[in-house]
């Protein structure tokens, strides 16, 4: 950057401090939109590094105070009153929250700082000081974006064209490709879902693909080939979730995505009466991962049954000093491999799934459908065959049964460490 640019820098940096004085100022909590409407546009004008140092200076200049924080939870601990624990939790609260709040009140605020979470989440890797601040911005969009206030549309043929584009760029699970795959989506046995925010009426937050079939699907080719027959309405019967993405990295760690599935699942009941069963198709990253670096066999401890299955599919599989991708590289394929390798690798995804899914490291595809109330219903072979389903999951892919009747059992099983699964699933281990 030339000198001029850093000067320029310089100012745009400390009227950005300026504006944001004035925000906080008595005057400014009275008239804070317009207000707020000037920290934004100075912010806007911050470069790369500039908003860095504006990001450090949040979090380092706006903490609570220590000695009102230590005297209020002296006083709560001395005498555990209403009066006293309104006083802490006051004391306790980061004086940048309040200044969110009010640039969350002008014209364009909520997005400034959705747009400011997904640059500060870039930085925490080698700014672990920033950690304070990105906790703060998450814990207000929690509230900001809290599902009760989201409007859930169904996205199809005739949306805006800057809506479907944003389906088109962002779907993250099975790549759309163009326009005719996307038109083939949006058929009458097929439907996608999207959540809005009032403030971003324009912006898909999340959204997922449904299927309207006649039975559970297997496999995720003819669900996503754009030349596929559509399925007549009478013979609906299954509806299955087979992508869900999330639109805006600056809501990570905002629980949307299970809120939208309920959601979803009680419209196409309303819509269908005929559906009776409501199932994803779902990719299982981390399992190749898991499998080439070894289990941590502590997991399996107490259950020695087990992990003697575990050690025999491990023996069976032997890549023998290879990594898993120099083995498809050598031509392996799940048509071609033998019958005792397809069975221990059922055996292992199993293990995987229904024992690691609540440990650390488990596939985090496998966390989501869980810890939202569903179960394991089938894992399915030769299910994706693509580059990146070969590659991360061996071509197996995996059917979670959403029962509306037993969410709340299985969440419960789910959080005390019990993964619930079929018989179809347990047979394989």
């Amino acid at each position: 950057m030339t000198l001029l640019g850093k000067i320029v820098q310089s100012r745009h940096l400390s009227k950005t401090h300026l504006s944001i004085k004035r925000l906080m100022s008595e005057r400014g909590e009275s008239n804070s939109s317009s207000m707020a409407q000037d920290v934004i546009q100075q912010y806007q004008l911050l470069d790369e590094a500039s908003r860095t140092v504006f990001y450090t200076t949040l979090a380092e200049k706006y903490n609570p105070d220590p000695k009102e924080m230590l005297t209020a939870a002296q006083a709560y601990a001395d005498k555990p009153t209403a009066q006293n624990l309104i006083t802490l939790t006051k004391a306790s609260e980061s004086p940048r929250q309040e200044l969110l709040r009010r640039i969350n009140r002008a014209t364009g605020g909520t997005k400034a700082v959705v747009t400011m979470r997904r640059e500060l989440l870039k930085l925490l890797d080698k700014r672990p000081e920033l950690a304070a601040l990105d906790y703060d911005i998450r814990h207000l969009l929690s509230s900001w974006f809290n599902p009760g206030f989201l409007k859930m549309h169904q996205v199809d043929w005739r949306s805006p064209a800057h809506v479907l584009e944003k389906i088109i760029h962002h779907e993250a699970v099975h790549a759309i490709d163009g326009w005719d795959d996307l038109r083939r989506r949006l058929q009458p046995d097929r439907r996608c879902f999207a959540f809005f925010h009032p403030q971003l009426p324009d912006e898909p937050l999340i959204f997922v693909e449904v299927a309207l079939l006649a039975d559970i699907p297997g496999s995720i080719g003819p669900l996503v080939d754009k030349k596929s027959p559509t399925v007549e309405g009478s013979k609906f019967k299954v509806a299955c979730f087979y992508s869900i993405s999330n639109c805006e990295p600056g809501l990570r760690g905002v629980s949307l995505g299970n809120f939208l599935i309920k959601r979803v699942a009680d419209h196409l009941k309303a819509e269908f009466p005929s559906l009776k069963t409501f199932v994803t198709l779902s990719p299982i990253p981390g399992f190749v991962e898991w499998m080439t670096r070894g289990a941590d066999l502590s997991v399996l401890e107490q259950h020695p049954v087990i992990a003697g299955h575990y050690e025999k599919a491990m023996q069976t599989i032997s890549l023998k000093g290879r990594t898993w991708s120099q083995r498809i590289t050598d031509g392996w394929t799940p048509g071609t491999c033998a019958e005792t390798e397809h069975e221990a690798l059922k055996t292992l995804c199993a293990i995987y799934l229904i024992y690691y899914s609540t440990q650390r490291g488990g596939s985090p595809v496998a966390k989501f459908h869980l810890g939202n109330g569903a179960k394991l219903n089938r894992i399915n072979w030769a299910a994706d065959l693509s580059k990146k389903g070969l590659r991360e999951s061996a071509g197996l892919m995996v059917n979670y049964l959403y029962d509306l009747d037993e969410i709340e059992s299985n969440q419960e099983k789910y959080v005390n460490g019990e993964v619930a699964h079929s018989r179809a699933v347990a047979k394989f281990i």
